[in-house]
This record gives structure tokens, sequence and C-alpha cells, in this order.
């Protein structure tokens, strides 16, 4: 039996590097993070998951190697459960696909659809709730052209609920409604990044980039160095992260921006700085995007943007 991976989770947000055994993931993470994974032109070089850290625009985004995934990763080949229970914890994953084999992907999203990660897609928007008798009663906001009234209930009777009052929000099919019973699902963000482009010209890139027309891709070579910086900043955006620079004494400290999530208010800013300044809290002022006038005073429920600059006051003691 194989032994768990265990992955101390730290920085802003964790991002997980998935592909098959020597596509460069070792590679890749030298050279974008400050970790040192074991590099072999032959294939399992990485039998544990090393983790590294990338300094981006003030973040800190721990990037995970993870070992090569194959083909039935999902039903444990290869150690594969314990890579995909990694995975189900991250903040985004990216999918290294080797520019020669671009039909990789296919085996990694299904490998990751068979263990309940879904890329790029939302939770079903649907409410259900238990009730002791009347059978199922089914709402819907929206028209529903992908399920009837009859194979709805037969799912829901297949997950044992006899009585239940169900309002679907979207127009689902089959597949959504047994995502949202099955309650084991996780939904990730994730892009492909195609690399080793150094070693093809440019009718096989463009030929690889157009089997994978589906997917965001970000063309890169590791080993070379080429668009390493576009792959950074893809993954800065990719996690929805805003940057606020705190002003104190009349100085805005812009080398060491706070990186919070976008729709982040000053609220969230406070609890991210200390406990106890919320309960101190009494206003703020901020400049930027966000503000209406340079030096507004806001509350805690201000939504802050990228790149403002924001001023606390609290009570004093």
């Amino acid at each position: 039996k194989g032994r768990a991976f265990a992955i101390k989770k730290s920085g802003n947000a964790t991002v997980g590097l998935i592909g098959f055994p020597s596509v460069g993931k070792s590679t890749l993470l030298n050279k974008i993070t400050d970790a040192h994974s074991q590099i072999g032109e032959y294939d399992f070089t990485t039998i544990d998951i090393v983790p590294g850290v990338m300094k981006y625009k003030g973040a800190k985004i721990q990037i995970l190697d993870m070992p090569g995934m194959i083909k039935d990763a999902s039903k444990g080949r290869g150690r594969g459960r314990e890579i995909i229970s990694v995975a189900r914890t991250v903040d985004l994953i990216v999918m290294l696909v080797d520019v020669f084999h671009p039909e990789q992907l296919d085996v990694l999203i299904r490998e990751l659809h068979d263990a309940g990660i879904r890329l790029n897609s939302k939770p079903p928007d649907i409410v259900l709730r238990s009730k002791e008798r009347g059978g199922i009663s089914v709402n819907s906001t929206v028209k529903l052209t992908k399920i009837d009234e009859k194979m709805i209930k037969n799912v829901l009777n297949e997950y044992s609920y006899i009585n239940a009052d169900i309002v679907i929000r979207e127009n689902i099919n089959e597949d959504r409604l047994i995502d949202f019973l099955s309650k084991n699902r996780a939904y990730i963000h994730g892009f492909v990044v195609l690399n080793k482009i150094d070693l093809a010209d440019e009718k096989g890139i463009k030929k690889s980039s157009e089997k994978l027309k589906r997917w965001e891709i970000v063309p890169i070579s590791a080993d070379k160095n080429i668009n390493l910086d576009l792959l950074k900043e893809k993954i800065f955006k990719k996690l929805n992260f805003i940057r606020v620079y705190m002003k104190h004494d009349g100085k805005t400290d812009y080398d060491e921006p706070m990186v919070v999530k976008e729709g982040s208010n000053v609220g969230m800013i406070c609890d991210n700085l200390r406990r106890d300044f919320r309960k101190k809290f009494r206003y703020a002022y901020v400049w930027g995007k966000s503000a209406l006038y340079p030096g507004q005073m806001v509350g805690f429920n201000h939504v802050l943007m990228d790149e403002d600059v924001l001023t606390l006051v609290l009570e004093r003691k």
C-alpha cells in the first residue's frame, strides 16, 4: 500500500501541477519557485509531491509538483488516488502537456472527472429540502430542456429522497443533478500549459494548440525559460487576486501588499491583519479604483479593487 501525501498548505493560494511522467513539471517548478525538485529524463522521477513557493506581484503562491499521472489514476494506478486527493484541495490546477502529445490532455481530464473534480465549472444552482410527507415537488426558475420531471424524481429516489422540495435554478442535465446529490465534487479552475515548444516548429505548435482549442493554453518551454513570465501572470489572474497597499502614518507600503481574493472588503482586510481589528475599527480611507474620490471615507462593507491604497482608523485604547 502507498502512503498518503502530507502537504502543509502555505502562502496565499495553492496550485497543483498535473501531467504525465517526464512532461517537465519538476523543471518548471524549479524555474518558477524556490523549490529543488529532482529532474530526470526518465519516467516517475518525482515519487513524492514537492512544494515550492512562487513569489509574484507580492503574492506567495504554493506550487505543488505532483508525481506523474497516468491512465486509470482515478482507480489507484500509479499512486493516482493519493495524487488526486491532494489535487482536490488546491485552488488551481495547471495541466502540463507535451507539445508532441496533445492527446495527454484527454486522459488527464478524464481521470480528474472520474475522481469528482469538475474543472472550470460552478456547483449546480439547486436548493433541496427534505420533508416528512407529500412526495417530491419539483420547481424551476428556468426552462429545463435537458431533463424532465420524471427523470429528476427517479434520480432523487436513487439517492433515497422520497419526500423533498427541489428548486432548480439552471438548465441542468442528469449529470449535473447527480453531481449535486453526490456532495463530493470539487469545483476547481484549471488551464493548460503546452511545454517543450522549443523542440517543435511553428506548425507543430499550431497543430497541438488546435487540438486543445477548447482550453485556455499557455505555450512554454520550462527548459529554455520561454513564456515563464506569461505563465506566472496567468496563474496570478486565474487565482482572482487583488493587491491592497496599506498606508500608515501617511506612508504607503508598496513593497508588501495585502494579497486577497477579488471581492474582498475592508472588513476582510481587518480580519487578515489581526483578529481584534474588527472590534477596534472605526472607519477607513481608500484611494484607487474603488474610491469615488481620493481618500474616500468607507466602512466595513466597502469592496476593494486591485492596487487600492487603504488606511484603517481604529479606536485608541
